[in-house]
């Protein structure tokens, strides 16, 4: 099973940027965490960090008849990003928005996500455990159904 995972803007930033919000961890290790996870849970993952809207949805244009599920977090673009968000509903398989910090306990124009109605679910506020949670739902929803 493949799994995309996309950051968006200014998420290379992790760890450097507004630590207090957002933690020390940088992207790389949180992506280091998600192959170690996928890895046991016998799942591949292609990762794209982009700061250009552009580059996420064409990553997932090329991914659409690979791929099996998405993990998006959409940074910037939560609140204004409609194409991201027609790209989204357009995939056949299921995709989970990621937050590390939670969106509604912050500043209020941040509380509106519009990419949440085009996702299958959101995880939000854990931090880096975010990912790691959002992965292992993606999966077993992926997974049939016992009986």
């Amino acid at each position: 099973m493949k799994i995309l995972v996309l950051h968006g803007p200014n998420l290379n930033l992790f760890g450097r940027r507004e630590p207090h919000i957002y933690g020390t961890t940088t992207l790389a290790q949180i992506n280091t965490r998600l192959e170690t996870l996928a890895q046991g849970l016998g799942v591949t993952l292609e990762i794209l960090q982009s700061n250009h809207e552009g580059d996420l949805i064409d990553f997932l244009h090329k991914n659409i008849d690979t791929a099996q599920g998405a993990l998006v977090n959409p940074a910037g673009l939560t609140q204004h990003g409609v194409p991201l968000h027609d790209a989204i509903k357009a995939m056949p398989f299921p995709t989970i928005e990621v937050h590390m910090s939670n969106i509604a306990a912050r500043e209020t124009w941040r509380a509106h996500s519009i990419i949440s109605p085009a996702v299958k679910g959101t995880v939000q506020g854990l931090g880096p455990i975010s990912y790691l949670a959002a992965l292992r739902a993606l999966v077993e929803l992926q997974q049939p159904a016992p009986g």
